[in-house]
């Protein structure tokens, strides 16, 4: 029963409380339909594809994996395991699927087997193709399906016949159609071909891996493996070499044309039948950028809008994009703030902050966005949903919290998480008024997140406190713990339930827990984002001791026993912590850092500091293992506890390792923990729940907590 379960188990158990839970969005034009998946329970990994029927607000099943593989277990390519890591995917089953334009015929794949389900009809059938299958989308008239199988680009046509080869590779290390490691890490480009809106042609990525350098991956508890090879473009080291070309179903080619030696990121690809298809492309050192318009007769590309920044240019989901009258929609920082651009004029202000676009019409476009630099305090956290149009901006979500959405025509889906309610509330509105409820299975926690969001210091450092359940004013000053990821893309800070729950039950353990989101983090403003330029190391440490001394004014802190835990840039900011501040951090638990950052890749570590061999001195200033990353008090040594998935293959556990031998050659005492067959997500449910034990065994140990 839950009840039963300690909260580590069932934290694990059910990965974060997200299983059970309803995602993966897609409403049909026509209003009739919304599909979506959803696993069975709050413990089940395997999602099914399910249909709601608006109307009458009846759930039913289009795929049950179970049933389509006979009750078999999954087998995944390395192909597969690899886009699910870069997507941080955890579940089974059908974990992503794609549409056509009716929204009446959903692809998807299974065991590297192709499958698709009649959303009308409520039917799902295999169709014969070559394997392992990756990334089926059907063609947007729903006569065929593309896919990639051995690095070719195929299609077979629905009815399950007529399955051929498109674009087969030219070399061992090319392959069409599939996105290469730095779209699918780092800027969010998870699909490598499209289809042009008639479903005659297809826009298609060539990826050439040849130049890439190699990195082997070994598991040493099984010394008997080969070790793993990756293509790793670590910084300041050659990319895969991507082009394009537009493909016909009947054999023809044409090859796309841009200036790849300036602009040799493909950032985004954008295929509609409001324009032609517009390509963004970005420098490498990503402070230019050109949106472009491309010819699908000749191949040739002509600038629509180009760009520049002297730090660097963010990416956004849902731009570029074209409204129905042929107009570019965009995101882009001006005047200070981050704001909507349709054609040539913003349609926002420094009231909101853009973070997506979520849906186009002729009358308005539908964006997430959080509030501007000088919103009030009692908005921290929150991340709303509006409108937005030439007559002004209106606000679809209404409680405090942060809210995403779905939209076609007048149907729009809305997930709520607010700070009161554990999980998330799907609601389905037609005109803004409720039709229906998606409903969820994900078990309700064993422990309530008692969350103060406020705001620290002169800069105003967003942060979440939480203290132990039932402390009272009485009970006096608590030993703190940092609990940040702090860095780039990684927003703690937020006005949701569950999002807190792990710092609740370290708070339950004895802690003042605090959650610093400090320049660098997303969420404010462009300058916000961009103040860590050149410097991770001393910006984002500094705001995390201006928002730990600035909250010991409001709350119990016992400024004598400070911890810091943090996983990823978390990682890299706990080690910093204890290296650099050993006067104010007096233990840290350091999960999978980049301790050096040579080590990490091209258009994540560029963007920020440049190519290490034009600036070693920025590398040498922001990495943990050099003498400045060293050079804490000798006489003030802390306690660390290292630990590392040895399958990682995003941060390599040779940052943990040259870490460590920097520490043991320094003098410095440390523990390190490896994690056999264990990757960046850590989703075993064993692993999970004891690295929680482990980490709140250590801090207690380590600052002297009964």
């Amino acid at each position: 029963m839950t009840e039963e379960l300690s909260f580590p188990r069932q934290h694990a158990r059910t990965q974060r409380f997200t299983l059970g839970a309803p995602r993966s969005f897609t409403v049909s034009p026509d209003g009739e339909r919304v599909a979506f998946l959803r696993s069975r329970s709050g413990t089940d990994p395997s999602n099914l594809l399910w249909i709601l029927d608006p109307a009458s607000g009846q759930e039913r099943i289009a795929a049950d994996p179970g049933a389509l593989l006979s009750g078999a277990g999954e087998e995944l390519s390395a192909q597969e395991r690899a886009r699910r890591e870069r997507s941080r995917e955890g579940s089974a089953g059908v974990v992503g699927y794609a549409v056509d334009q009716a929204v009446e015929l959903a692809a998807f794949a299974l065991s590297g087997r192709l499958f698709v389900a009649e959303l009308r009809a409520g039917t799902a059938r295999e169709l014969p193709a070559a394997g392992p299958v990756v990334d089926p989308r059907p063609s947007p008239d729903g006569r065929r399906v593309a896919y990639v199988a051995g690095g070719a680009l195929r299609v077979v046509d629905a009815e399950g016949g007529g399955d051929r080869a498109l674009a087969e590779p030219d070399g061992d290390e090319v392959t069409w159609g599939l996105a290469e490691f730095i779209a699918q890490e780092e800027m969010a480009r998870s699909r490598g071909f499209w289809w042009s809106p008639d479903s005659e042609r297809l826009l298609v990525a060539r990826v050439d891996e040849a130049p890439v350098q190699r990195w082997w991956i070994a598991d040493p508890a099984h010394p008997d493996r080969r070790p793993a090879e990756i293509a790793y473009p670590a910084a300041g080291t050659p990319n895969a070499e991507v082009t394009l070309a537009l493909i016909g179903l009947d054999g023809s080619r044409v090859d796309v044309e841009w200036d790849r030696e300036r602009y040799p990121y493909l950032a985004q690809v954008h295929w509609s039948a409001a324009g032609p298809p517009v390509l963004l492309v970005q420098a490498r050192d990503q402070r230019s950028q050109l949106f472009l318009s491309l010819d699908t007769g000749s191949g040739r590309t002509q600038p629509v809008h180009a760009e520049e920044d002297q730090e660097w240019l963010d990416l956004f989901a849902g731009v570029p994009a074209w409204t129905p009258d042929g107009k570019l929609v965009r995101i882009a920082d001006e005047a200070g703030a981050r704001v909507l651009v349709v054609g040539d004029r913003p349609l926002t202000g420094p009231q909101l902050h853009v973070r997506a676009v979520l849906d186009i019409t002729a009358d308005d476009v539908l964006v997430s966005a959080s509030a501007g630099a000088t919103a009030d305090a009692a908005e921290t956290g929150e991340i709303h949903v509006y409108r937005v149009s030439e007559r002004g901006v209106s606000r679809v979500s209404d409680e405090p919290g942060v809210h995403s959405a779905v939209r076609s025509g007048a149907l729009t889906v809305l997930a709520s998480a607010t700070p009161d309610t554990a999980g998330a509330r799907v609601r389905v509105l037609r005109d803004d008024k409720q039709v229906a409820v998606i409903t969820s299975y994900a078990q309700q926690p064993v422990l309530r997140a008692n969350v103060r969001l406020t705001e620290a210091g002169e800069r105003r450092i967003p942060a979440a406190v939480l203290l132990p359940t039932g402390y009272r004013e009485g009970d006096g000053p608590l030993p703190v713990l940092m609990d940040p990821y702090g860095g780039p893309h990684g927003q703690r800070v937020v006005a949701a339930h569950n999002a807190h729950l792990a710092s609740q039950w370290f708070a339950d353990q004895g802690f003042a827990v605090i959650v610093a989101d400090g320049r660098g983090t997303p969420g404010r403003s462009p300058a916000w984002e961009k103040a860590i330029v050149d410097d991770f190391a001393g910006v984002t440490l500094d705001d995390q001791v201006e928002a730990l001394h600035a909250l010991a004014g409001s709350y119990p802190l016992d400024l004598s026993r400070v911890g810091i835990r943090g996983w990823s840039y978390g990682g890299y900011l706990a080690a910093l912590a204890v290296l650099r501040r050993p006067d104010v951090f007096h233990a840290g638990v350091v999960g999978a850092p980049v301790t050096d950052l040579r080590l990490y890749d091209t258009h994540y570590t560029e963007r920020y500091l440049g190519r290490p061999d034009e600036r070693p001195e920025v590398y040498a200033a922001n990495s943990v293992v050099t003498d400045e990353g060293l050079s804490g008090a000798v006489d003030q040594v802390r306690p660390m506890m290292i630990i590392h998935g040895l399958a990682d293959d995003n941060v390599l556990v040779a940052h943990s390792l040259r870490l460590s031998s920097a520490l043991l050659a320094a003098g410095r005492p440390h523990e390190v923990l490896p994690l056999s067959g264990v990757t960046h997500m850590t989703p075993q449910e064993e692993v999970a729940e004891n690295l929680l034990l482990l980490q709140v065994a250590f801090l207690k140990r380590t600052l002297g907590i009964a």
